[in-house]
């Protein structure tokens, strides 16, 4: 009698784990996830007074395989922004709308490398989660 009313509990519990999943299924649009670079920091403004850029960024992606394709090519990523940022002027860093542009441009060159690499641009948006000029 006991190992029946032992079973029955563990079937009971069963059933209610498996309704409990299978309303909260995620989908694949329901995926947002972010991806935080370690900071940049570069000289930039040509010849000249040095001028430098300490900025932190984050990737946002909408499913897993593009997390997994951003880690995979973060070098690569990694080296182009330096090229972007170190490319800059104070006009192009000088304001909030300046450094807004400068965020896009750096997005299209992210997307650009993994659309090259992995056939699919990934990222959905990039962020300036700080920026210090000096």
């Amino acid at each position: 009698m006991l190992k029946k009313l032992v079973l029955f509990i563990v079937m009971a519990f069963s059933v209610q784990v498996a309704w409990a999943e299978e309303g909260q299924e995620k989908t694949a649009e329901d995926y947002v996830n972010y991806i935080e670079l370690k900071p940049f920091v570069t000289n930039f403004g040509g010849v000249g007074k040095s001028r430098f850029l300490k900025c932190e960024i984050t990737i946002q992606v909408s499913s897993e395989n593009a997390h997994h394709a951003v880690n995979q090519h973060m070098a690569h990523i990694r080296n182009d922004i330096v090229f972007l940022l170190s490319a800059q002027t104070d006009d192009t860093v000088g304001t909030v709308e300046a450094q807004q542009a400068l965020a896009k441009k750096a997005l299209k060159k992210v997307q650009n490398i993994l659309v090259e690499e992995e056939g699919e641009g990934f990222v959905s948006d990039l962020f300036f989660t700080s920026f210090v000029v000096q």
